[in-house]
């Protein structure tokens, strides 16, 4: 079965967004090891799952670094060049190249891409898809990273949580810009 991995930045209180989403106090330049640090993270991922609010910010940044030649680089080179599965209940067609919409019930639709044959799948949005897929149960490694600073109030990493979900940490690494990664696995109960 496949792998399915989540990157979401947070503030250090658990924030992954202000109130209306705003994300200034994301820190943006990251420092060398961090950069290698996600480059290996997503080394053997071979589909990125993306939420539509999400996708609409990030598929035509990482599409203008690519074109760029003096900002192509790993990062951009493995957004653009791997399918992209956008979760919407809005669109129907996608406007991005290698990139298809999904309409379907979230929690099926990955299961179904969890049992394809491939390498692992990545999934970065917004509060709502991010919420929605830990309550699901769908993750198999929950990478935060922990900028910095706090906000006080915003959209939360885990509001939509139904009950106790356990994890185990699995790696925790602090970066030179600052940015703390902590890896956890779901405890699965019995």
């Amino acid at each position: 079965m496949r792998k399915l991995k989540l990157q979401v930045q947070t503030s250090i209180d658990g924030f992954m967004g202000g109130m209306n989403g705003e994300m200034d106090w994301v820190l943006m330049n990251w420092s060398e090891d961090l950069i290698a640090f996600v480059n290996e993270l997503t080394k053997p991922v071979d589909t990125v799952l993306l939420g539509k609010n999400l996708a609409q910010g990030f598929i035509p940044h990482w599409t203008n670094a690519y074109n760029n030649p003096d900002t192509r680089d790993e990062a951009a080179i493995k957004f653009v060049e791997t399918p992209k599965i956008v979760f919407s209940t809005t669109l129907t067609n996608s406007p991005w190249e290698h990139t298809t919409i999904v309409n379907g019930n979230l929690a099926d639709e990955v299961q179904q891409l969890k049992n394809l044959a491939g390498g692992d799948l990545i999934a970065y949005g917004g509060s709502q898809f991010v919420s929605s897929l830990i309550k699901e149960n769908l993750i198999d490694e929950l990478h935060l990273f922990i900028n910095p600073v706090a906000i006080g109030k915003g959209l939360p990493v885990f509001h939509q949580t139904v009950g106790k979900q356990s994890y185990a940490l699995a790696h925790a690494q602090s970066f030179a810009c600052g940015i703390v990664v902590l890896t956890y696995n779901p405890v699965l109960h019995a």
